[in-house]
């Protein structure tokens, strides 16, 4: 069996570690922060990734934080439906869930799972060297350690996906986003249905989690790296979402502003490798994608399952990098592609684009929209 080094502690890196520790390698993961930070919101976690997780035997502790979801709604701003997505249908037909969590009880689960002692913290890696039959990696440190192989699940900014394939950056949706985590028992929602409403000013979900608690998210149309929205407060998206229909603004008003988080929304143009010998770029660091189709968390852990099956089927560590690519490059890109997409159709401002957009969608039969993200969760990685 492989010694393999994994450089990232985000939920691909984990995974991947508990994936290949389960197949007998040794594996050591590097983390760049001094401890895991609790900071996070909600997410959610698609069939298909509920599917992989099973496979891997996490399914049962992850189904212990998580909020199962029966419905996905496109709401205007007058909270008025322009289109459903029946999520029992998915579970009928492809035997799993879509279900949300939060980051933090996800993380947790995934660090439960693997051997003590896998994660060394305080390890930032700042270079690498690749040689025919291994891989060394330094870190701020000063010290450097020999691998058989390398994943780097490093991010968005991977400093391997940088020096590998230098062309690939990270490019800007067009619009910025602040989510946070609220537990008001004054506010009631359907905690089996999570919303979206696409208005003028911007979009804002509206997605249960366990435990009665609420994940919402803002997103609106800004100039990249904008300092000036960046230092926007709960009073501040008051006044973007102001006529928008409740529970909106009660959710705003209920959430503390210490809790806000901020950040662009970011994705890669799909890159054309993810292996490079005896290293492989697995989730954010290979194709980051918008969290349009709620799919960002998930691909990294169809990677991990897909990566871990392709050591153990083609042995030779080149060969089953290679394979792992071949497996997953299609699927990834045309997740990045629909994702983008759908943010832009999402986020028009422009009214009589608006209305034209919702009434084309309200004329999609259900039918018809299960079929086009039908790909999503009707996969086979064996």
């Amino acid at each position: 069996m492989a010694n393999i080094s994994i450089i990232g502690g985000g939920i691909g890196g984990i995974c991947t570690a508990f994936a290949l520790q389960q197949r007998g390698h040794d594996v050591t993961l590097y983390e760049g922060a001094a401890t895991f930070q609790s900071q996070g919101a909600g997410l959610g976690v698609g069939a298909n990734a509920m599917k992989a997780l099973d496979k891997l035997g996490l399914k049962e502790q992850m189904m212990e934080h998580s909020q199962i979801l029966r419905k996905m709604i496109i709401l205007s701003d007058k909270g008025k439906p322009i289109t459903e997505t029946d999520s029992l249908m998915v579970s009928e037909r492809f035997g799993t869930d879509n279900v949300t969590i939060h980051r933090a009880d996800l993380l947790l689960v995934l660090r439960n799972a693997l051997k003590p002692g896998t994660i060394v913290f305080n390890k930032r890696c700042v270079d690498f060297v690749q040689e025919q039959d291994g891989v060394t990696i330094s870190f701020e440190d000063g010290e450097t350690v020999r691998s058989d192989a390398v994943v780097a699940a490093d991010g968005i900014n991977s400093l391997f996906r940088r020096n590998l394939v230098p062309d690939s950056k990270p490019r800007y949706a067009g619009y910025t986003c602040w989510r946070a985590v609220i537990t008001d028992p004054a506010i009631v929602i359907d905690n089996l249905v999570a919303t979206e409403t696409w208005g003028p000013s911007g979009r804002y979900g509206i997605v249960p989690l366990a435990g009665g608690k609420i994940y919402w998210f803002a997103c609106v149309k800004a100039k990249a790296r904008d300092q000036r929205i960046a230092k926007y407060g709960i009073k501040d998206l008051l006044s973007i979402f102001k006529g928008y229909h409740r529970p909106i603004p009660q959710i705003l008003h209920a959430t503390d502003e210490k809790s806000l988080i901020h950040n662009d929304i970011l994705d890669i143009k799909p890159i054309q490798q993810f292996a490079f010998g005896r290293i492989v770029l697995l989730g954010d660091a290979a194709h980051a994608t918008t969290p349009n189709l709620g799919q960002g968390a998930g691909l990294a852990m169809e990677d991990a399952y897909v990566l871990a099956r392709c050591l153990m089927t083609a042995g030779e560590i080149v060969t089953a990098f290679k394979e792992y690519e071949r497996k997953r490059l299609a699927r990834t890109r045309k997740i990045i592609k629909m994702s983008n997409q759908i943010g832009q159709i999402a986020q028009l401002e422009n009214k009589g684009l608006i209305l034209l957009r919702n009434a084309v969608l309200k004329q999609v039969p259900p039918s018809m929209n299960m079929k086009r993200f039908e790909f999503l969760y009707d996969v086979d990685w064996d």
